[in-house]
């Protein structure tokens, strides 16, 4: 099975979610300036949001894919926001892709006003989780 794990990360949050699937399934985990290269089984798709939406690498990235992927996992992190699913999920339809339904979000928390570190070791561990589940 072919597997491949890209990333988009302004902070770096969404890169260790990444890494952290990477580790648990033995694959390095890129960013999406490297473009997938070869017809692949799976891919997880790691982004976050940035002004309600997702990067412009990333739209850039699902809109320019030309090879086939059998299914996509959407793997995402935000401040206080929900998940990009919406968002990926349009995108890849228009570029007759498959999003898979099931996916992994990391939503950061808050205690009085000032943000927690997120992904913490519970998300870094959830995420490993969901790549084991994954790969089922």
């Amino acid at each position: 099975m072919k597997i491949e794990i890209r990333y988009f990360s302004k902070g770096g949050n969404t890169k260790k979610l990444a890494e952290a699937i990477g580790e648990e399934l033995g694959l390095k985990a890129m960013p999406i300036s490297e473009r997938i290269i070869e017809d692949i089984d799976v891919l997880f798709l790691c982004n976050s949001l940035y002004a309600f939406t997702v990067a412009s690498p990333v739209k850039d990235f699902i809109r320019t894919c030309d090879k086939e992927i059998k299914t996509i996992y959407n793997v995402s992190s935000a401040g206080i926001m929900e998940s990009t699913y919406k968002t990926v999920k349009k995108l890849c339809s228009k570029n007759n892709l498959n999003l898979s339904d099931k996916e992994f979000h990391c939503r950061g928390s808050y205690i009085h006003n000032k943000p927690k570190s997120h992904p913490d070791e519970k998300d870094l561990a959830a995420v490993k989780k969901f790549a084991q589940e994954v790969m089922k």
